[in-house]
């Protein structure tokens, strides 16, 4: 049964922009960024198209531990750390890395159990203000990891810029100064570039970067599309026409009425909404592809339906046509701009309800 709602994922894609990735940063490793069910597009499957990758972040334990019960057992860096015993226990179980950033977390490590040994990442402050050491502190949590015979020696160092998608602000050279202030004498491997990082930083990239939505083929950069980058969109959001009306001069459609016909119009109904992930704050005109042709909405996004204006389309729309509202054809950019929000935010959003499928 071909289902009204799939989000198609493009497994050749997901290479091919690691291998692009690779080309920028020819002298870096890879820390694939998937937390989020790797930004929507599935974290399982995303991990193993990326197999080539030299190791995963994710958010949480339990994001990583659904990688090793699918028998992934790629290096795993915890971007936020544990934060319990009973969670230092599994990740010493299922050997991930650890990203260190509050003393909560070292004293963890100082109770960790006789024999255990973790590769930590201790996260400096540079000035995202969110987490991670500033100052003293941070050479002092150094220190103390340093001493701890559950971590791996060297420790491992790491920061994350705040500003590197506006590239023409001083805040990143800001940070980079202070991360290369804060680590110049230290041992251990660097990471520091995210995927605006890299694009817009070459001294960003150190030993490891971490592209997370390049790796989907979609730009960090306001302005412009992966396309820019030689990057390939990986997920295309699809529906399909499930009703065709005619509607007079003056006629409404959807709720509130707030979209009225201004000329005789064709309207095609698709089954798509903010139920799936679709935008409710889309607004009249936000395109979408009907058979590859641009159309634009008509009326409201609703929980499960769309309105779209398809007069004078050059090949008459029909019921089950395939209506595309992201990706192939039609960058999610550009549609994030029509929602007033980011991409990140429309790839994680959607619903358990869209069949998601693998090529």
């Amino acid at each position: 049964m071909t289902p009204l709602v799939s989000a198609s994922i493009d497994s050749g894609a997901l290479r091919h922009n690691l291998s692009v990735i690779r080309q920028w940063a020819p002298n870096s490793r890879v820390m694939a960024v998937i937390k989020a069910n790797a930004y929507g597009h599935g974290l399982v499957a995303v991990a193993r198209a990326l197999e080539s990758a030299d190791a995963f972040a994710v958010a949480r334990v339990d994001e990583g531990l659904t990688l090793r019960a699918a028998g992934i057992d790629t290096a795993t860096v915890l971007l936020e750390g544990v934060f319990d015993s009973e969670q230092l226990d599994a990740a010493a179980a299922a050997d991930f890395e650890l990203v260190v950033h509050t003393h909560e977390q070292i004293e963890l490590l100082r109770a960790a159990a006789a024999g255990t040994r973790f590769k930590v990442w201790l996260k400096l402050d540079s000035g995202m203000n969110r987490l991670g050491f500033k100052g003293s502190a941070f050479a002092d949590a150094h220190a103390a990891l340093s001493a701890l015979g559950s971590v791996q020696l060297p420790v491992n160092l790491f920061t994350h810029l705040a500003c590197a998608d506006e590239p023409e602000l001083p805040a990143t050279a800001e940070q980079l100064a202070r991360f290369d202030e804060a680590t110049r004498f230290l041992p251990g491997e660097r990471s520091i570039a995210n995927s605006a990082g890299m694009l817009s930083f070459s001294d960003a990239q150190a030993d490891w970067v971490r592209p997370g939505l390049l790796l989907y083929g979609v730009s960090p950069i306001a302005g412009a599309i992966g396309a820019d980058y030689g990057l390939k969109p990986v997920m295309t959001l699809r529906s399909h026409v499930i009703a065709i009306k005619d509607l007079a001069v003056g006629e409404q459609v959807g709720y509130g009425g707030r979209w009225r016909a201004a000329r005789p119009t064709r309207l095609a109904v698709a089954a798509v909404g903010y139920g799936d992930g679709y935008p409710r704050s889309l607004g009249a005109g936000a395109p979408v592809l009907v058979n590859g042709e641009r159309a634009g909405l008509a009326g409201s996004v609703s929980m499960d339906m769309i309105g779209i204006d398809v007069t004078g389309l050059k090949r008459e729309p029909k019921l089950g046509d395939p209506v595309v509202l992201w990706g192939e054809g039609l960058p999610v950019e550009e549609i994030a701009v029509w929602a007033e929000a980011i991409p990140y935010e429309l790839l994680c959003g959607i619903s358990q309800r869209v069949a998601v499928s693998q090529r």
